[in-house]
């Protein structure tokens, strides 16, 4: 290959995602912390890069590999090449591999550590990677969540507090968008600095890494849960799941892309959803009411849960998906719906 953005040494946890377009969103989503991120589509930066599809305050991936880097991009919002993008970021990439052959070996082998290196051989690089932490064993929400509170944008309508455990800001857009004042709080912040702030409703972001490294933030969960309605979103679903019985385990390759097809249940309707996430939640130890309300088609595993007693809605797909698909926006209006009986009753 060849070198693409920062020219520096990186490790992480390579994974790939697919998509045919959303790279900006790929590069600045918190979820992707310390993951070398390999793009299936084969053409990346066609439309460059704007101010507008960021989903966090940096780019968040470890690194980057792509078939082909496209240096002249066409959009009439574009202000930099991705090659800029990740050289002022000082995140490096490579272009110019055969990212088909690598998601083959990555769908049979499962998700690897990896290296991207200029200065060193092969041989090097990789005694220094089998002396570097594996992913599995960094908090990396520790990194990437707020480091005080904010608030989103002044508003009025239902108060929704969002746990930031990596959080996109898309989630706080489409709750703004539907009339709710937001909040963010960083992701240790205890259940009654939360409830001081009275919400009408909590959000438990998205984000990187292991739900087994989380246990403070489960115990602002469980003492939240039946005080004020609670959406739990991929890593957030993954907390409530354990606040709630459930184990986590590692998924073999993980689910990145935004083509998954999710059922409900209850009604048996399936939805096509965007996904990014490499730990799927065990239903069998669920218990004190908490049930499975989505399943992925494609392997069984758990995409959402629900405790209607409580007021608790998770999914481990993104309803908040940008660029798309938009088909699971709903998910927020049932929350809202939650909300709203919680403020009459």
């Amino acid at each position: 290959g060849r070198p693409l953005g920062a020219l520096r040494r990186t490790h992480g946890e390579v994974v790939f995602t697919t998509g045919m377009t959303g790279y900006q969103e790929v590069l600045t989503d918190p979820s992707f912390a310390g993951q070398i991120v390999v793009m299936t589509y084969p053409l990346i930066g066609n439309y460059g890069i704007n101010r507008l599809d960021v989903e966090s305050r940096r780019v968040q991936v470890s690194g980057f590999v792509v078939r082909e880097a496209c240096e002249t991009p066409s959009h009439w919002l574009s202000e930099q090449t991705l090659h800029q993008y990740l050289e002022a970021a000082g995140v490096p990439g490579i272009t110019g591999v055969d990212t088909r052959a690598l998601t083959r070996r990555l769908r049979s082998r499962g998700v690897l550590m990896g290296a991207l290196t200029a200065d060193e051989t092969p041989e090097q690089a990789l005694r220094r990677l089998r002396d570097l932490p594996r992913y599995d064993a960094v908090n990396f929400v520790a990194d990437v969540t707020a480091r005080a509170p904010y608030e989103w944008e002044p508003g009025g309508g239902p108060h929704v507090v969002v746990l930031d455990l990596g959080v996109k800001f898309n989630i706080m857009r489409s709750l703004q968008d539907l009339g709710c004042r937001v909040t963010a709080v960083p992701a240790g912040t205890a259940a009654e600095e939360i409830l001081a702030l009275r919400p009408d409703g909590v959000v438990m972001s998205p984000g990187p890494g292991d739900p087994a490294h989380l246990d403070t933030v489960a115990e602002a969960a469980r003492r939240l849960a039946g005080r004020t309605p609670i959406l739990g979103i991929c890593l957030g679903h993954q907390v409530l799941g354990r606040v709630f019985g459930a184990g986590t385990y590692k998924l073999k390759f993980g689910h990145r892309g935004v083509n998954h097809p999710v059922q409900d249940v209850r009604t048996g309707r399936v939805y096509i959803t965007s996904q990014n996430h490499g730990y799927a939640v065990d239903p069998d130890g669920l218990r004190d009411g908490m049930e499975v309300r989505f399943l992925s088609l494609n392997d069984g595993t758990v995409e959402g849960l629900v405790h209607p007693e409580r007021g608790i809605l998770t999914i481990q797909y993104h309803s908040e998906a940008s660029p798309g698909p938009w088909d699971n926006r709903y998910i927020f209006s049932e929350f809202l719906a939650l909300v709203t009986e919680r403020r009459r009753g």
